[in-house]
């Protein structure tokens, strides 16, 4: 036995799997076109409800445990998670907090004037003919604005409109002119997390202790699954945070239940070094998210599952995907405009001249505004990303001292695009992100 045992070459047992850190470049992946594609099915999912008033695109199929929209939604927080972290070790507190700032507040910000004060009015006079009881409304325009302006979505709905479309029929006070936006503050409470974490050292002293965090996460959805009856177990109500003064309030579903892809992708970025990346070990996690979204334990086994094949996604797409989003990061412009776009179009064709006319007008008006808030807002935005009060040395992340977080962008899938183009380095998705 001792002789065959040496005939057998010794690299045969050294050799080991690639991992994440081996194979992702921060400079060649393919989170851009995957964001793109989330947002997409964000807005194709969102069809089935505002134009046929029918459940999301997947709900009856997973019993409603993993429609089309909440698959990109999870999706989103992954990435952000993985991305997101990244910009965290490279920078210090205050650039980090101002570089998520520019990135997301901006764009939200304009798309709330937008809905309140162009088209919520135009949407008033087109159903009644008139505006007058238009501004003065309990829930007109401007109470929408402050209801909502720092991501609290206390107000739906403007002055009662969008009562005749599919998803505003029998809903008090008129239907929503723009629900995908309820995901940003649990996106934006992840950030807040990060930086928490950031100012407590943990991520460059003490890794392991967001591990445990991830742990202690998961196992809530754990325990949700084990009360639960049967494999298909829907998250648990777990009561409210708040409310507090101008965010409102929390609800702790979504806080769990979305903190959880999220810190996936942030253990995954601070542990590439042992996260094994094959195309069989993919194979099998697009098995398991497929097999427990139609089947059960989507939360305790599909949502790992999910996450690890987006990563996979990220680097062993086709290297043509590389480039998508990265000249032009359309992702965020697309999740925050798709609702309201299609509910104007829900009000003025509906599915009358057939769905595939109403998807590609739905579309094509989304993509016309997020191509706007990009060129307008968000990349006019970013550029301000230095516009900071210089910090001292103490302060400053190793990165910044030595001058190394300066090549990197907003996030790592976007950046290698900007600088190709000749475009300034960015330094601050999704979103979406994000989302």
């Amino acid at each position: 036995m001792a002789r065959f045992r040496a005939r057998i070459p010794l690299a045969r047992f050294d050799r080991r799997l690639p991992t994440l850190a081996d194979r992702f470049d921060g400079r060649a992946n393919s989170i851009g076109a995957l964001r793109l594609a989330l947002a997409f099915a964000v807005l194709v999912a969102h069809c089935w409800p505002l134009a046929l008033d029918r459940p999301m695109l997947g709900s009856t199929e997973t019993m409603k445990q993993a429609d089309v929209g909440k698959l990109a939604v999870y999706g989103f927080f992954v990435l952000s998670g993985f991305l997101i972290t990244g910009s965290a070790l490279r920078f210090s507190l205050p650039r980090y907090l101002w570089h998520r700032a520019l990135r997301i507040l901006p764009g939200f910000w304009v798309c709330l004037l937008v809905t309140a004060l162009v088209v919520a009015p135009a949407v008033a006079y087109y159903e009644r003919g008139t505006l007058d009881g238009f501004w003065d409304h309990p829930q007109g325009p401007l109470q929408y604005l402050q209801a909502n302006w720092l991501f609290a979505m206390d107000q739906w709905t403007i002055s009662g409109i969008l009562s005749d479309v599919p998803y505003g029929r029998g809903m008090k006070g008129g239907g929503p002119i723009n629900g995908s936006l309820w995901t940003l503050r649990y996106e934006v409470l992840c950030y807040f997390m990060l930086a928490a974490l950031m100012a407590a050292a943990v991520l460059t002293r003490a890794r392991r202790a967001v591990v445990l965090l991830l742990l202690g996460v998961y196992l809530v959805v754990v325990e949700d699954f084990v009360r639960g009856d049967g494999l298909v177990v829907l998250p648990a109500k777990h009561g409210v945070l708040g409310p507090y003064p101008v965010v409102g309030q929390f609800d702790m579903r979504h806080v769990i239940y979305l903190t959880l892809p999220f810190l996936l992708g942030a253990v995954a970025k601070l542990f590439a070094h042992r996260v094994p990346m094959t195309g069989w070990l993919a194979a099998l996690a697009a098995v398991g998210v497929a097999g427990t979204a139609r089947f059960g334990a989507f939360y305790v086994v599909g949502v790992p599952l999910l996450a690890y094949l987006l990563l996979y996604l990220a680097v062993g797409l086709p290297r043509w995907l590389h480039t998508a989003g990265r000249k032009r990061d359309y992702s965020y412009g697309i999740y925050i405009y798709a609702f309201p776009v299609q509910q104007v179009f829900a009000m003025l064709i509906g599915v009358r001249y057939g769905f595939v006319t109403y998807l590609v007008a739905s579309t094509a008006g989304t993509l016309l505004l997020a191509a706007l808030s990009w060129h307008l807002v968000e990349r006019p935005a970013m550029l301000l990303k230095d516009v900071v009060v210089p910090l001292p040395a103490r302060w400053r992340s190793q990165g910044e001292r030595s001058g190394a977080g300066a090549v990197h962008g907003l996030d790592d899938a976007t950046e290698a695009g900007r600088v190709a183009a000749g475009q300034p380095a960015e330094g601050a998705v999704p979103a979406t992100a994000r989302a």
